[in-house]
């Protein structure tokens, strides 16, 4: 698991340093159509979604626990401590990500860009994107159905956005956090179908072994 986590943020670190120059001339064009250019009478709800990707994020974990050992239910009580694995790892390699790249704010960057509110700690990738794309493919891995993965990822890609409309983040920096949130959910949910059949062999084994 470790070996997984820290080749994936060495990917991501590595595809910053090779395309350093012209990624960072298209992420500040962009922000600057989304940010410079944006409906400032937006930003109060632009703030409010951004505001609810951690506590939704950990709402999610947290209910199918409850749910679970109240009912009973083995299944969601797996599904919810699979959503607190995907968490933790996402925290993890976002946050490590943040400190090894150590890259700036934007608005530290160039004074036109003008951010909602400011935060001085690195900010590759979005934190907040990584929780809400890893809670969106959770929740869709655990119920696959197109009437829970839309508004899941609808919801997602309005926290991604709304991290580029307040001036907090580059868009490259939304996208990665999109895959290290996305793909620390999709690991999460592989490793605890491998535990589960393990585990399930290791019963069956048993029981013919009497």
């Amino acid at each position: 698991m470790e070996k997984i986590v820290s080749y994936t943020a060495y990917c991501l670190i590595c595809l910053l340093c090779c395309f350093k120059a012209p990624a960072q001339n298209a992420d500040i064009r962009i922000l600057r159509s989304i940010n410079v250019n944006r409906n400032t009478g937006l930003d109060g709800a632009m703030n409010a979604l951004t505001q609810t990707a951690y506590p939704v994020s950990f709402a999610l974990p947290a209910t199918e626990l409850i749910v679970g050992y109240i009912t009973r239910d083995k299944h969601t009580i797996s599904n919810g401590w699979q959503s607190v694995a995907g968490a933790g790892i996402t925290v993890v390699v976002a946050y490590g990500l943040k400190y090894s790249v150590n890259r700036q704010r934007p608005y530290l960057s160039y004074p036109d860009i003008q951010p909602y509110s400011q935060d001085n700690d690195p900010c590759f990738p979005s934190g907040h994107t990584s929780l809400a794309f890893c809670t969106a493919t959770s929740l869709t891995l655990h119920y696959p159905k197109w009437y829970v993965a839309a508004p899941a990822y609808l919801w997602a890609a309005g926290i991604g956005y709304s991290r580029m409309h307040l001036g907090m983040h580059y868009p490259s920096d939304v996208l990665a956090g999109a895959i290290v949130g996305a793909g620390s959910a999709w690991l999460s949910y592989k490793g605890n179908q491998w535990l589960q059949k393990r585990k399930h062999k290791k019963v069956n084994t048993e029981v013919e072994g009497r």
